[in-house]
């Protein structure tokens, strides 16, 4: 048969690209959301793949996704940067978002043509404008401070420093300070003002709590680090204490999830708000199935997902 121009034998399949993609709840939302949308698959398969794999790993995966006729395309998650760096000279066509943030979260096929396309830029401003109005930071003055400088991360740094109520201060963290770096020429690279942008290379969870008390009411914290999912554990030591009215986002939805925890903890006596996150996750596979099978994916249609991935969850 033949579907926007990819011929397959029988139904074939989606893939995820990951580290524990049986663990996913997509791997029982996503039958589903293929009945509701009449894709012609629904079936999904994971590639797990170790963090930071060697360059012919990834390379390796990327041919065995463009030459299987059965194979429609996949979300790469963990991996992005990587898949981009080992393999871009692999891909017929590559999205301007995925060069300017040097990272692929979409592999889908056009006909005989290979896609590369970043989404974390359209997902990340998908799910933090469902908690955050147009106006919040100049009506309150809130800071931003955001744990982690990978893709999403860094994604989030793009937007928000675009926005016209942007904030006056835009920090993000990381171990190394070749990622700060990245994060920095990113923001070169995409023509903004770097004026209020801080690169904090925090090492340790102490540095993180002094980070947090620096920070004005009504914060958005964001834990983009992987640890509660990826690995265990939290940027936030135990004694660290958000800001009064903070909006504490962890971008996991599953896992150990240690940073949603301690916001809990702190929640009715700061009056804070806690987001986990599943809409992330809602909007980023919402928005790469859409890329993959190459179908419109309408505010109306995500929230039609949503309530069926609620009830999988």
């Amino acid at each position: 048969m033949l579907w926007r121009g990819v011929a397959v034998s029988d139904r074939g399949y989606m893939g995820f690209v990951g580290v524990t993609t049986g663990s996913s709840s997509i791997m029982r939302i996503f039958p589903a959301w293929a009945e509701e949308l009449g894709l012609p698959t629904r079936t999904i398969i994971g590639h797990d793949v170790s963090p930071n794999a060697p360059r012919d790993v990834y390379r390796s995966l990327v041919c065995e996704i463009r030459d299987d006729p059965r194979h429609f395309g996949a979300l790469v998650t963990t991996h992005k940067m990587n898949v981009f760096e080992s393999a871009r000279d692999l891909f017929d066509e590559i999205d301007p978002l995925a060069t300017v943030f040097g990272e692929v979260s979409s592999i889908a096929k056009r006909g005989a043509r290979l896609t590369a396309a970043a989404k974390d830029p359209i997902t990340v401003r998908l799910a933090y404008e469902e908690f955050i109005d147009d106006s919040y930071f100049a009506r309150t003055g809130a800071n931003v401070l955001c744990f982690g400088s990978g893709g999403s991360g860094s994604a989030l740094v793009h937007q928000l420093a675009g926005r016209s109520d942007r904030p006056d201060r835009i920090a993000i963290t990381a171990r190394r300070q070749v990622k700060l770096d990245e994060v920095r020429e990113l923001v070169e690279r995409s023509g903004l003002d770097g004026d209020g942008i801080e690169y904090v290379l925090a090492p340790d969870p102490d540095m993180a709590g002094e980070l947090l008390a620096s920070l004005p009411p009504g914060s958005l914290v964001v834990n983009s680090t992987g640890m509660g999912k990826d690995a265990p554990g939290s940027p936030l030591g135990l004694r660290a204490r958000f800001p009064h009215e903070a909006i504490a986002w962890d971008f996991n939805y599953r896992g150990t999830l240690e940073f949603v925890h301690q916001a809990r903890e702190q929640q009715a006596m700061g009056s804070l708000r806690v987001v986990d996150g599943w809409r992330y996750f809602i909007h980023g596979w919402s928005q790469v199935v859409a890329d993959v099978f190459d179908i419109p994916m309408p505010p109306e249609r995500v929230d039609r997902l949503a309530e069926i991935a609620d009830g999988l969850r």
